[in-house]
């Protein structure tokens, strides 16, 4: 039997497993045991009664970092980063002992290498600063910004983001021509009078709106920059930082200006909800 447990992340939540030690996890790596499990009609239901999730981690081991991340969308798909799911999968890494250097996790994901440190913690809640990767493939495109960090994303600035129909704008946005085959996370984002950012994202893989999508800020605070949105704070060396609320709570972005950014950093809560059913 293996315990599943359920975490959030700014809103967006998981299903977690740990796969270490050849723990026999059965069908759960399976898309159709995912969506199952995920269904937000039929799902798993969690101590806090929401149903179902946005996707799976799991842990497993490494042989060069302190672990591994799995990572699959609720329809079942992976091969990408998610950047709520990866200060979620520290906390769990955290809570189950798993040894690490001083403050700071290093694993292994879909798109390389991160960092995870663990900034404070009460109880099941977690601040944890997550290290993402260099953002790449920077285009102008559809009167936004298309960009990779850690999963594709395109950036859309409009005037009141809760005045946009997500699921109708960010549907059509998610199978556009340009992004053909694999479509791409849609994000919708307008600067507040108090110097925030407000982001709204229509996600791939769970096909709707999701309550935050951690590659998704991301994604927004560098866009941002190149769209010539003043930060919250700039530092000496040049390290600009950005500070954005998503339907599920706030979090902030901090990176080195480049082409288009290196450097990045992504802080953010992470809080176990509950034990779930075993397998």
């Amino acid at each position: 039997m293996v315990q599943l447990y359920k975490y959030s992340g700014a809103g967006n939540d998981f299903i977690a497993a740990d796969g270490r030690g050849g723990a026999d996890l059965g069908e759960l790596r399976t898309a159709e045991r995912i969506a199952a499990l995920c269904s937000r009609t039929s799902g798993v239901c969690a101590p806090d009664g929401r149903i179902g999730a946005d996707g799976v981690l799991i842990v497993t081991e490494s042989e060069d970092c302190d672990f591994s991340m799995e990572y699959y969308n609720a329809d079942g798909s992976g091969g990408m980063m998610c950047g709520n799911g990866g200060r979620c999968i520290v906390a769990f890494a955290d809570s189950l002992g798993i040894p690490r250097s001083g403050d700071t996790y290093v694993f292994e994901a879909a798109d390389g290498r991160h960092t995870g440190t663990v900034l404070s913690k009460e109880g099941g809640l977690y601040s944890i600063r997550l290290g993402m990767v260099d953002a790449s493939d920077r285009r102008e495109l559809l009167e936004g910004v298309f960009l990779y960090t850690g999963t594709r994303h395109f950036v859309l600035k409009v005037d009141d983001v809760k005045e946009v129909d997500v699921a109708r704008d960010g549907k059509e946005l998610r199978w556009h021509e340009e992004f053909a085959p694999q479509g791409a996370n849609v994000n919708f984002m307008s600067e507040d009078a108090d110097g925030w950012l407000s982001v709204r994202t229509f996600e791939k893989g769970v096909e709707a709106e999701t309550l935050a999508c951690g590659t998704g800020i991301t994604a927004c605070a560098i866009a941002a920059y190149g769209m010539g949105l003043q930060p919250y704070s700039k530092d000496a060396d040049g390290r600009v930082s950005y500070r954005l609320h998503a339907m599920g709570g706030d979090l902030s972005v901090d990176f080195k200006p480049a082409d288009p950014a290196c450097d990045v950093y992504l802080t953010g809560p992470a809080e176990l909800v509950g034990y779930l059913n075993s397998l």
